[in-house]
């Protein structure tokens, strides 16, 4: 049986594969795809045993990264939470990968990776799992009454009404004032986690690529922006992407406020899932405050098909010393470094 490989971004076939496939997700659409490839580079390519003018039956969706830095590698997808792979059953797969291995040979791959939700998914074609996070979901099915219901009384419930009483101004939309909002507040946040942000250019290309499917929420207080996070919608679906909030006042219950507007607001349109994402697996006070949502947590195994052992993960020196340099320098030289850093890093 044969695979063909396709550029997802001019195949007309791949949107409506898209809206057939019950597992696709926000991360597989084109806004997504175009939005990396503006900002990083990356080339999108996609791999199905459909022939070109069959209609497509399955899809793998990859990134070629190209770096002097990180070497050259395929991932499914950069910078994002999850891309299952698109097939059917589970005898597709094995052969897929049985495929990308060869590939990596010919190519000369560094590695390859996916990153699939089903725990169905075993090590097959020389994938082995490069790295672990917890994922969270909240089933929107529920009333809203319900829902809130289950979410945490004093973490959760009391931090909502909080933000209530706090009278603080919320906004949505896609403009260029909330946007400067929105980074201003992830600049304090990459700063107290001692990393460099993403560049301002990702940010503007996910606007213009996701169009109506993402949202900037803030909310402010006298007229300072307190709190703010990033959504996008695909299908039944609403995606917590980004969120970032000012330290000195986390106290006024902000991005309580605003995930609770996101799932009002998913309601009204439908939704059936609140995707909350990734989190690492030594982040216990992001898990813990997924978990006080009343969210589902599972566990994403992320697989790698490497050239070389799969090098332990755990942070070493070098890690610390950019932790010192993110902690120190001007938000000028910090948003350079991002910038300059995370193309070589998806």
């Amino acid at each position: 049986m044969p695979v063909y490989r396709f550029d997802p971004l001019q195949d007309p076939r791949w949107p409506e594969f898209l809206e057939r496939h019950p597992s696709a997700s926000m991360f597989h659409s084109r806004g997504w795809l175009d939005a990396l490839r503006r900002t990083y580079g990356y080339e999108p390519i996609a791999y199905t045993t459909s022939p070109p003018r069959g209609e497509l039956a399955n899809g793998l969706v990859f990134c070629r990264i190209t770096s002097w830095l990180t070497g050259r590698r395929l991932v499914s997808l950069p910078f994002s939470d999850h891309t299952e792979p698109l097939t059917n059953g589970e005898d597709e797969l094995p052969y897929f990968l049985d495929f990308l291995e060869q590939d990596r040979r010919r190519e000369n791959w560094k590695y390859i990776e996916i990153r699939p939700l089903r725990k169905t998914v075993q090590r097959s074609g020389g994938f082995e799992k490069s790295t672990s996070f917890y994922f969270h979901r909240i089933d929107l099915r529920p009333t809203i009454e319900v829902l809130f219901r289950s979410f945490h009384k004093d973490c959760v419930q009391r931090k909502i009404r909080r933000a209530e009483r706090e009278g603080l101004v919320y906004e949505e939309g896609r403009s260029e004032a909330l946007l400067t909002k929105f980074y201003q507040l992830l600049l304090l946040t990459c700063r107290r986690k001692q990393l460099p942000p993403q560049p301002l250019a990702w940010f503007r290309h996910l606007i213009s690529c996701m169009g109506d499917s993402l949202t900037i929420h803030v909310c402010s207080k006298d007229d300072r922006p307190v709190a703010s996070v990033l959504t996008l919608g695909f299908k039944g679906s609403l995606v917590y992407k980004y969120g970032c909030s000012d330290p000195r006042v986390r106290n006024l219950g902000g991005t309580h406020l605003l995930l609770w507007r996101a799932i009002h607001e998913a309601k009204r349109c439908g939704r059936h899932e609140f995707d909350l994402g990734r989190s690492d697996l030594n982040t216990p006070g992001l898990v813990i405050f997924k978990d006080r949502w009343g969210a589902t947590r599972s566990v994403i195994d992320y697989l790698r098909c490497s050239a070389s052992p799969i090098p332990d993960a755990r942070p070493g020196w070098s890690a610390r010393i950019e932790e010192q340099f993110c902690a120190r320098v001007p938000d000028r030289f910090l948003i350079a470094a991002g910038k300059m850093l995370y193309r070589h890093f998806g």
